[in-house]
C-alpha cells in the first residue's frame, strides 16, 4: 500500500476522478437525476462551488473549490456516495457492488484521483480535460453533444465557444479505461 499523504488546504481547488466500483456499470447516467439529487442535498449542508463537472456512464470528473477556511472534501463525497446508492432502486445481488462509488484515492488501487489545483494553468488544463472527456471515450464526437457536463453553462456564461473541442473522430485506445 502506497504512502498516501492527504493535503488540508482551506478554501483549496481540487479536481477529482471519482469511479464506479463496477466500471461496466452505467449507473451514473441511467440515473442522472438522483445522482444529481444527491449533489444538490450535499451542497445544501456542506456548500461548495462547481467549477467544471462532467458525468460518464462509470465515472466522473468534477473540480470544486472549497469555502474559506473548509478542507473537508471527504464528507461531500461519503454524503453524495450515500444519498446515491441509498436512493437507487434495488438493484439484484450481482449488481450489488456496483451501486457504490470509489473515492477513496488514499487506497491506490480504485482508479480515484484528487489532486489539488495549483494555478490557473493547472485549472485551466483540468477544466479542459473534464469537458474533452465524452470525446475522449467516444461517447461523442462533439463536446457540445455530451449533455451531462458543466460545459453548457460555461458556454452560456461565455468562457467556452460552443464549437470548442471541434469535431473529432478519434482513433487508438489510450488513456482511461
Amino acid at each position: 500500500m502506497p504512502n498516501y499523504r492527504r493535503a488540508f488546504v482551506p478554501g483549496g481547488c481540487w479536481f477529482f476522478t471519482v469511479n464506479l466500483l463496477d466500471r461496466r456499470q452505467t449507473l451514473l447516467v441511467d440515473h442522472i437525476a438522483t445522482f444529481r439529487e444527491a449533489v444538490a442535498a450535499t451542497r445544501q449542508s456542506y456548500s461548495f462551488a462547481i467549477d467544471a463537472f462532467v458525468v460518464l456512464p462509470d465515472h466522473l470528473h468534477t473540480i470544486w473549490t472549497l469555502p474559506p477556511g473548509d478542507y473537508d472534501f471527504s464528507t461531500r463525497w461519503r454524503l453524495i456516495k450515500t444519498r446515491f446508492a441509498r436512493a437507487l432502486p434495488k438493484l439484484g445481488a450481482a449488481q450489488c457492488r456496483s451501486r457504490s462509488l470509489a473515492t477513496s484515492a488514499a487506497s491506490g488501487n480504485d482508479g480515484s484521483v484528487e489532486h489539488l489545483i495549483r494555478d490557473e494553468s493547472d485549472y485551466a488544463r483540468h477544466v479542459e480535460y473534464c469537458y474533452i472527456n465524452p470525446l475522449k471515450h467516444r461517447l461523442v464526437t462533439r463536446v457540445r453533444d455530451w449533455p451531462y457536463s458543466s460545459f453548457h453553462r460555461d458556454v452560456r456564461a461565455g468562457l467556452f465557444p460552443e464549437d470548442w473541442g471541434g469535431d473529432s473522430e478519434m482513433r487508438g485506445d489510450f488513456g482511461e479505461r
